[in-house]
């Protein structure tokens, strides 16, 4: 059986001219379902293309999400650190402010003392150190820059805090105050002995006082020694460090013992005239390594005169 064909007429108005066009029934239904089918196929590639391209705008937006939760954080952690060295920073101006005359005394001690107090200087393969800046091509590279700086202030600050430290240690321990409220009979040096008259060297010095007025430590330490010793009568020893040593002589009283701890100001006994002592007052001495040292270069400043 033959297929149905069918004819489509073309006709210009114009002309007149009539074209036919025969075509059989399968591609009739071919020219149509095409003609029908092509929206569909163009209107579904566009479908997937703009599916394609809303997916990857999720994606798009995760990865910035997650770019900026992690930068965020790194913010924070670095805020949290600026914070910690402006804190730092803080505390450590405070801790290194020094009263003058007590620095004032402190120049006074001898290089030996300074020297076992002194910091080393900051070596040339420390943090922040000849360091170089590298190229920041990225966020990651500035966060990165700007850790390792922050970590080299870390570092430098450490340094700084360990040096005022030791400074403040050393101020602590530099005997700076007098010990008894009195007035000076006998300095260091040569002097005629009181009970012979016999020339002798007097290696501290004696501050005449009432008996029983308190007697006081210089500088912080330990108590060393706290006992009866030959012409020193009833003595005390504070040791403070850095091969400084205090003694307190000829006391009627102790008011502390070997072992004690003690700050500046504290009370380590009562003026007496125990010992090889014409009168009551006290024998001060400042030692290092156990060589002499005249305490008024300290004490320049600060004398005390009787009420």
């Amino acid at each position: 059986m033959r297929s149905k064909r069918y004819t489509i007429l073309l006709a210009d108005r114009n002309t007149g001219v009539v074209r036919r066009l025969t075509i059989g029934l399968r591609p009739a239904i071919a020219i149509v379902s095409v003609a029908m089918g092509l929206p569909m196929l163009i209107g579904l590639g566009a479908a997937l293309k703009a599916h394609a391209e809303v997916a990857g705008l999720y994606a798009t937006t995760s990865q910035l999400e997650f770019e900026n939760a992690n930068y965020r954080a790194t913010t924070e952690t670095l805020t949290g650190q600026i914070q910690g060295l402006q804190a730092a920073m803080d505390d450590l101006g405070a801790r290194a402010a020094l009263d003058p005359q007590l620095q004032v005394a402190m120049d006074k001690l001898p290089a030996i003392v300074k020297s076992r107090a002194m910091g080393g200087a900051l070596s040339p393969g420390s943090p922040l150190a000849g360091s170089t800046t590298p190229g920041v091509n990225s966020p990651e590279d500035t966060f990165g820059l700007l850790r390792d700086l922050l970590s080299g202030l870390e570092a430098r600050l450490r340094l700084v805090r360990n040096d005022v430290d030791r400074r403040n240690a050393l101020a602590a321990a530099t005997p700076s105050i007098w010990p008894v409220h009195g007035w000076l009979s006998s300095g260091v040096g040569t002097r005629a002995d009181p009970f012979t008259g016999d020339r002798d060297y007097h290696p501290g010095l004696d501050i005449s006082a009432d008996r029983g007025s308190p007697v006081y430590a210089t500088a912080d330490g330990t108590v060393r020694h706290s006992s009866y010793q030959g012409a020193y009568g009833n003595l005390v020893i504070v040791d403070h460090g850095f091969g400084l040593e205090t003694r307190y002589g000829h006391l009627s009283a102790f008011k502390v013992k070997a072992g004690d701890t003690v700050k500046r100001g504290d009370l380590v006994g009562l003026v007496g005239s125990t010992g090889r002592a014409t009168g009551p007052h006290l024998h001060y001495e400042v030692r290092v390594n156990d060589r002499i040292l005249n305490p008024l270069q300290m004490l320049l400043g600060q004398r005390r005169s009787a009420d």
